[in-house]
């Protein structure tokens, strides 16, 4: 009965706190859950075992400089020349523009990308605009490599982010069908831009943002590696020197950079992540959770989506649901990883909590409602299809 109260409390708090903090919301849960289920000794067992984990470090250490290159690149200028010489149709810039500074996670990144938007479609009605800023920011979420949300998902899942990435690209490609339909469809003619195209001005800041995710991919492939997340830093920290170098910053403007970027929130939710995830796992709990045996498809689709739409937040409701799925069937397949990700993933983009929705929705000049029915439809076609393959996958 205990458990059951102290895992109860741990998720409200949870699903309470993160709305302001996902970090706080996380350590909140693990120290009422451990209260009602550990003892003091087996609580600090929890925390070493987190806090003397390499693996764990590295990938905190990881999350917390990847903002700091999207800082770097907007301080220097960069990402500006990146846009200004995307020479393009306004379909594929209001697709591009948005998903490329969603790629770099940036408090406000929201409001980085809407100027953009609307600087590509002046003529476009604002709810399309805010929907499709919303929209096309996100989608890389779902197959980036260094995007935190997935290679934090995937280490709970103990799976390789690159292993799960082919079984989510369908999903990639589904999103960007149905943003095209639903929002770009009647998108026509060019962007406007001033001053000559300059081949370097597009192709830097983009070797920059790809070296990470490249040299990761290389340095995983080419050796073994003790910590897979070595190859992770090695690539995250040789973008953000090029950031750095190429843009010219110096001391001062790296420190504007952090104190913009706050770089230790993104890395205080990982490590507060697996301090719930280690104490949920010696609670006991499991255990009580899989002896409901809830269906998979419902636990992984149905509760996904809407832990999504609760909390706003795609790494509390796959910290929630894997660790019940591996607790209750053993562990997950890539297969089910993408569809349980992919349904979290619809809930956190249609979400009025979500905070990306809002400032879009107030750039924009439209109403909650009207961005709320152009999203509807393609969310929920996806919802549609990600429930039929579940059902097959699960």
């Amino acid at each position: 009965m205990l458990i059951w109260i102290g895992f109860s409390l741990a998720i409200l708090l949870l699903l309470v706190i993160s709305r302001r903090s996902l970090a706080l919301g996380m350590a909140a849960a693990a120290v009422v859950l451990a209260l009602f289920t550990l003892s003091p000794s087996q609580m600090g067992d929890a925390l070493v075992t987190t806090f003397t984990d390499p693996s764990i470090l590295l990938l905190a250490f990881v999350v917390g400089l990847i903002p700091m290159i999207g800082g770097a690149l907007e301080a220097s200028g960069e990402m500006e020349r990146l846009v200004a010489n995307m020479r393009i149709g306004r379909r594929p810039f209001l697709a591009l523009s948005p998903a490329l500074l969603g790629m770099l996670p940036m408090p406000g990144g929201a409001l980085l990308s809407a100027p953009l938007v609307e600087r590509g479609a002046t003529e476009t009605p604002a709810d399309i605009k805010a929907a499709a800023n919303v929209w096309f920011r996100h989608a890389l979420y779902l197959v980036y490599p260094l995007g935190p949300a997935l290679i934090a998902s995937a280490k709970i899942a103990s799976l390789d982010v690159y292993r799960v990435i082919p079984f989510l690209t369908p999903a990639l490609l589904l999103n960007l069908l149905l943003g095209y339909v639903f929002l770009l469809r009647r998108v026509d003619g060019r962007v406007g831009h001033s001053g000559r195209f300059s081949p370097a001005g597009l192709l830097v800041p983009l070797a920059i943002i790809l070296a990470a995710p490249v040299l990761d991919l290389v340095v995983k492939r080419s050796f073994l590696l003790p910590y897979p997340e070595i190859g992770t830093a090695v690539g995250v920290m040789v973008s953000f020197i090029a950031a750095i170098v190429i843009g010219r910053l110096d001391r001062a403007d790296i420190k504007q950079v952090a104190q913009k970027m706050r770089p230790w929130k993104f890395s205080l939710i990982i490590l507060a992540m697996f301090v719930f995830l280690n104490v949920f796992r010696a609670s006991g709990t499991p255990e009580i959770l899989a002896a409901l045996a809830l269906p998979p498809v419902i636990l992984c689709v149905v509760i996904g989506f809407l832990l999504g739409l609760v909390t706003g937040r795609i790494q509390t409701p796959t910290s929630i649901i894997i660790p019940i799925f591996i607790s209750t069937y053993g562990m997950m397949s890539a297969a089910a990883f993408a569809v349980t990700f992919f349904a979290v993933f619809l809930g956190y983009i249609i979400t009025p909590i979500h905070p990306c929705i809002s400032v879009s929705v107030e750039y924009f000049s439209t109403s909650m409602p009207a961005f709320l029915k152009k999203m509807a439809f393609p969310v929920a076609i996806a919802a549609l299809v990600n429930l039929a393959v579940a059902l097959f996958v699960l």
